[in-house]
Order: structure tokens, then sequence, then C-alpha cells
């Protein structure tokens, strides 16, 4: 464990790079039953008509899901672009550049959006990989402030109220103050991580390449326990009840007592596991077997199981009365009712899919990343 070795060099390349003009705040700490999870105040009926209310059109579109608080969407585009749409219609208020092409999952809290980006910087006849890390400002998009990385960081971001983490190709996890962008701890692992962490009481966990979960103290980056699986570590992480469930590569999923440091249960699908998510009545989980699945909380036992048209590279969105998937391939987005698993309703997305980057919901809209642009859905308005 380390601290911050990288500001010295950090104020150098600082000059040399654009400071032009992420998920939702996860701010969990100390609240046991609440679980991880982006679409926990998710305010629409999915099983009922929904109506495309706006599109942004652009073709510099990435495979990474949007940050977004009430009232703006933070949508990062290729080539370092950062745009923030106005949730009412869509309309653009500000665009930033980044530079080089963002590397991570953008994250927004109450005053910045976190983004991560990577660049090369010759050396020689070499031209390796960088990182860089900004708070952008979420009502100018003016830089607050910046630092740069051996590595560039992957998977997602994810911040508390005061701290701010994420993990590196090189194996690094990092522990940022938010206020000042400088290193808390830096841990070092020998495996790369490319997952979604997530964050809930005074634990990190995070999920690496090549199959190893930690569970990380927030203040001082102490590993508190691991698991290993046979294969990478992905996709986002649920936690509820003391209970941590994740999928892996190696077409299980899994749920883990926190207290015990323990495996409750195992459930194998016939692929790679994408996304968990708990909903009310059981976990649901989307593998690359174009299969959604329920499973129980308690001992993993299959409730249903759902064949989508396409492979669920994407976290769905959750309702009481439905879970919404965009499958690659199609030209749908498709909401399965969770008692049953069946279809119970369809959005037409206007275009065969094949952005991974996940749906979101926020103020009344259901927001659909798409190859050439973001789709907002929203409730048909009632006539009087």
């Amino acid at each position: 464990m380390k601290r911050d070795p990288l500001l010295l060099q950090s104020r150098k390349i600082t000059r040399t790079l654009s400071c032009s003009a992420f998920l939702v705040l996860l701010s969990l700490a100390a609240v046991p039953e609440l679980e991880c999870r982006q679409d926990e105040h998710i305010a629409l009926a999915l099983s009922q008509p929904l109506i495309a209310k706006w599109r942004y059109e652009s073709d510099r579109m990435s495979n990474l899901t949007p940050a977004s608080d009430d009232r703006t969407i933070y949508l990062p585009l290729t080539s370092g672009i950062l745009v923030a749409l106005a949730a009412a219609d869509g309309q653009l208020r500000w665009k930033a550049d980044a530079g080089g092409e963002f590397s991570s999952a953008p994250v927004a809290d109450e005053r910045n959006v976190y983004v991560a980006t990577e660049y090369h910087q010759p050396v020689g006849n070499q031209s390796p990989i960088h990182g860089t890390l900004r708070a952008i400002s979420k009502e100018t998009g003016v830089t607050h402030w910046m630092r740069t990385l051996p590595s560039p960081l992957r998977g997602g971001l994810v911040a508390t109220t005061t701290r701010l983490f994420g993990a590196a190709s090189d194996g690094r996890v990092y522990a940022f103050d938010k206020g000042s962008g400088l290193t808390v701890w830096i841990n070092q692992y020998a495996q790369a991580f490319s997952g979604q962490p997530a964050v809930f009481g005074d634990r990190l966990y995070i999920g690496g390449d090549t199959g190893t979960l930690f569970a990380l103290d927030q203040n001082t980056g102490r590993t508190v326990w691991r698991y290993r699986t046979r294969a990478a570590i992905q996709g986002p992480i649920a936690v509820a009840n003391g209970v941590i469930y994740f999928g892996s590569g190696d077409g299980y999923v899994y749920a883990f007592n926190e207290s015990r440091a323990n495996l409750l249960w195992r459930h194998r699908t016939g692929a790679a596991v994408q996304a968990v998510v708990v909903v009310d009545n059981g976990l649901l989980a989307a593998s690359l077997d174009n299969f959604a699945y329920l499973l129980s909380l308690r001992k993993g036992s299959l409730i249903w199981r759902q064949l989508l048209p396409g492979r669920i590279a994407a976290r769905p969105i959750t309702a009481p009365d439905g879970a919404l998937f965009t499958p690659l391939s199609t030209d749908s987005a498709i909401v399965l009712g969770l008692k049953d698993g069946k279809p119970v309703n369809t959005l037409p997305l206007g275009e065969d899919n094949s952005s991974s980057a996940a749906p979101i919901a926020l103020a009344g809209l259901v927001l659909v990343p798409v190859p050439h642009g973001l789709l907002a859905f929203a409730a048909p308005q009632s006539k009087h």
C-alpha cells in the first residue's frame, strides 16, 4: 500500500493534456437493508405503455453507461467527448473534451461528474497506454481537477460522500479524495480489473479478471476477505441483507455471506453471467446464454428462466412490475414480468442494438443507449 506516488508526475503531465471547459452516486454507507443498485428509485411501471419522448442523435456513441442526476444525463461519447443533456427534452446543456478515449463508465455526485480516460504517450518506438481521472463540473463542464495514472481505470467508478474508487488494467485499486483527486490509498494485485465496483457500509467490493472477488475496507484498503471463482468477474455486484451476490465468467451466480465469510450457494447458468440484480421476489441474473434467470435469494433455486432473442450484455433496470432488458442484435428492449418471466412489454429502438451500455432510469424516464443515439421513453400523458 502506497500513498500518492503519482502526484508529481500528474502535475507535470497535466500541463500537456487538455483541461477544457457516474452510475448514480452510490452513497450507501451504514444503511443495512439497502441494496447496491442503480434502479432502486425507478418511478415508472415498466409493464405499462411507454412512448419515445425524445432522442439524442450521435454517430459517436460509446459502449459505456451514462451517469445521471435528477435533471441531467452525462453521456460519454467516443474521442473523450462528454455531453450533458437535459432530462426533460434531451437538449444539449454543455459539451466537454476530456481528450483520449473514455476507459470507464462515469459517475456523478452533487457537484461533479467523474470520468476516466486513456491516452497514448510515445516513448521511443513504443506507445504505452496511460490513464487520467477528472472531476468535471456538472453545471459548466469545466474540469475542477485531473490526475494522471500509469494505466487506465476500467469498468466503472463508484463514489461515497468523500471518496472515489476505481481499478485499473495494471492491477491497481485506488481510493481518491473527491475534493482534490489526491490518492488516499493504492493496492496492487497480480490481476487486471475491468469490472464494476460496488460500495456498501464500510466495504468496497470489486471483481478481478482472473476471477477473485475482493472485499476491501474503504478507509484503509485492507483486504477483509476474498473469494476465487474460475473466470473473470466483470458485471455489477449486488448486496442485500448481508449477502453479496455476483456472477462470473465461469457461468455461475454466487451468494456469499458477509459476516461468516463463506459461500452460501452457487447456481450454474449456460454461459458467462453478465449482471445480477436483487428484486422483491429473488435475484435476477443475466447470462450470455441468452437467458434471464430468477433465483431464490435464500438457496439459489430456480424460480423461472426466460429465453431472450439476443445476448444480454448489459444490466437490466427493474421496477416492481418488471425488468427491462436490451438484448444485442434486436431492435427492441424487452420487459419481463418478475412473477413468471413472461414478456409484458416491448420498446422499439428503431435500429438493431449493438451497444453494451446499460439502460438507466430517472425522473420518470427510461433511457436506452443505442448505436446511434440515446432514446428516452416515458408514460403517455393523460388527456383531460
